[in-house]
């Protein structure tokens, strides 16, 4: 039997490439078995009470499989850098960057938008590769919180920025669906790395242009 993995390594997109200044992100889980997807849906509506061979429900099993194969596979990308000629040394912010995600515990999506920064040292890195990490890493089953550590650590060792942060503000149908139905509730999470982390007044500059208006 297969050890499982340990929960800091699931839904890691693994890196490739020739250069450390180009580097080629791919998805490190197998093909979905659409196939097999398709019939476990099957045997789930009939566990359910639902018959799919009615006319409404024929199509079901295909569709759901599809849509849950699009939702856990990351789309491979280059993370491309660029030399920091101009030596910027002030933050970069890329703010509300939409993203979607699957509960692990319920299978239930969480939505929201991730704001992601950092302090240049010697290199930077294009604007819409930051929402592609976001993506990459939740494109999956997830916990906000690790997403949000996730997002961090990569950018902090791929691009060995003086800071990193990650703040990630999203609402769960696992609260708003089911049990307490908690409708509207959003669920904040942070992770700072170097210096966004250990400077006070870089911490609160960082804090206060994430926050929402």
């Amino acid at each position: 039997m297969t050890a499982p993995t340990p929960a800091a390594q699931r839904n890691h997109p693994l890196v490739e490439g020739s250069t450390p200044h180009q580097l080629r992100i791919v998805n490190p889980n197998p093909p979905v078995d659409l196939a097999a997807a398709e019939q476990a849906v099957r045997g789930l509506l009939v566990a359910l009470g639902q018959d799919p061979g009615v006319e409404h429900l024929r199509e079901t099993p295909r569709r759901v499989a599809n849509a849950y194969a699009e939702l856990l596979t990351p789309q491979p990308f280059d993370l491309t850098t660029f030399s920091n000629d101009e030596g910027y040394d002030e933050l970069v912010l890329a703010r509300d960057i939409p993203f979607q995600s699957l509960c692990e515990h319920h299978l239930l999506p969480f939505h929201g938008v991730a704001h992601v920064g950092y302090l240049p040292a010697q290199r930077i890195v294009g604007l819409s590769k930051l929402a592609r990490v976001v993506d990459g890493f939740a494109r999956g089953l997830q916990v906000q919180e690790r997403l949000t550590q996730q997002v961090a650590d990569c950018l902090d060792a791929r691009l060995r920025p003086k800071g990193v942060g990650v703040v990630i503000e999203a609402e769960h149908q696992c609260m708003s669906l089911r049990g307490v139905r908690a409708r509207g509730s959003r669920t904040l999470t942070s992770a700072l790395h170097g210096h966004l982390r250990e400077d006070p007044a870089a911490r609160q500059e960082f804090f206060a242009l994430t926050r929402t208006r």
